[in-house]
């Protein structure tokens, strides 16, 4: 916080984690719903940016093939240039891959850290996947396999969670199942995605209370909430009490899906890191340095960013 900064007041919960550790996806999950190509040098410079604010977990890209994914076509070009940042307070830059050809390029570049995206409903996986959910954990197991032998660190997106736009409420069961099922390939944590924003925090504490029954410790488990319909931090919170200690979260609240047009911006990094530091919680994160840097990112794209704190903060 900056010295002419006093707000918010810090209340500490004792009850709630005493630090959180965020998953920045700003740069990856948020610039490929953009409509236009951000030109790889700003892209790199975001991505240090985000570093210098203190974030320490930075998903940089994705190697999906360019004809699905154009704005993120230069992961090659990218990747290279963020070595130096990730000696920025031990940066973590993980990548996203969608299969064996992914990940050999994401290997042949350096990554160690690299995360698989599946779905927990037939519809969904069916128009992003091309396959059903059984067989994109099929396509996923040889992946998990080779980066565990290679001794890299993976995380399973599970998107889909909470409901769906084309088959509606998604029952608890069937999200567990293929929660259990990509924890059994070998991931090291699961990321639940509220990827349309339709969850509400009892829920959220019914899916992690199911998981946690069905053998997914809170430990391996991050959030994923999008604010669709204003309930991300209220989801968020209701995940904190149950003990979860990793949140996804984009910078400025970039972000949506492009294969599901209900689905908005992510929960903003900077209207996170607002209520964790009034709770008292930490996260390594300077707000002032995070606001200036989505401020200076919707200079790039042209537009304001969506996220109240960056407005409120960039107002003063």
């Amino acid at each position: 916080m900056s010295a002419d900064r006093t707000l918010p007041m810090t209340v500490a919960a004792p009850e709630l984690p005493a630090r959180i550790r965020i998953h920045e996806v700003g740069a990856r999950d948020g610039l490929q719903n953009e409509k236009t190509v951000v030109p790889t040098a700003i892209k790199a410079e975001f991505i240090r940016r985000l570093a210098v604010a203190g974030l320490s977990t930075i998903e940089a890209t994705s190697f999906v093939h360019p004809k699905w994914v154009p704005q993120l076509a230069d992961a090659e070009q990218l990747f290279p240039l963020l070595g130096e940042i990730a000696d920025v307070g031990d940066v973590a830059l993980p990548v996203l891959v969608p299969n064996e050809r992914g990940l050999d390029r994401a290997l042949a570049l350096g990554a160690r850290r690299i995360a698989v995206f599946g779905s927990a409903t037939e519809t969904f996986a069916a128009r992003n996947l091309n396959r059903t959910v059984d067989e994109s954990l099929a396509m996923f197991e040889p992946v998990v396999a080779r980066a565990k032998t290679d001794g890299v660190h993976v995380r399973g997106y599970l998107s889909m969670c909470f409901g769906d736009p084309w088959e509606g409420a998604v029952p608890v069961a069937q999200v567990v199942r293929v929660a259990r099922a990509l924890m059994d390939l070998g991931c090291d944590e699961l990321s639940l995605g509220d990827t349309i924003g339709v969850a509400t925090p009892g829920h959220v504490r019914a899916l992690l209370s199911a998981l946690n029954e069905a053998g997914v410790p809170t430990g391996t488990i991050g959030a994923h909430f999008h604010d669709t319909y204003g309930q991300a931090l209220s989801n968020t919170l209701a995940a904190l009490q149950h003990g979860v200690t990793t949140v996804d979260a984009s910078a400025g609240g970039l972000g949506g899906c492009p294969y599901a047009k209900s689905a908005t911006g992510n929960l903003a990094t900077e209207d996170l890191v607002w209520m964790l530091e009034g709770l008292g919680i930490e996260t390594g994160v300077d707000l002032d340095a995070l606001t200036a840097t989505s401020v200076w990112l919707a200079e790039q794209l042209g537009r304001p960013s969506p996220s109240r704190t960056v407005r409120a903060l960039s107002a003063q």
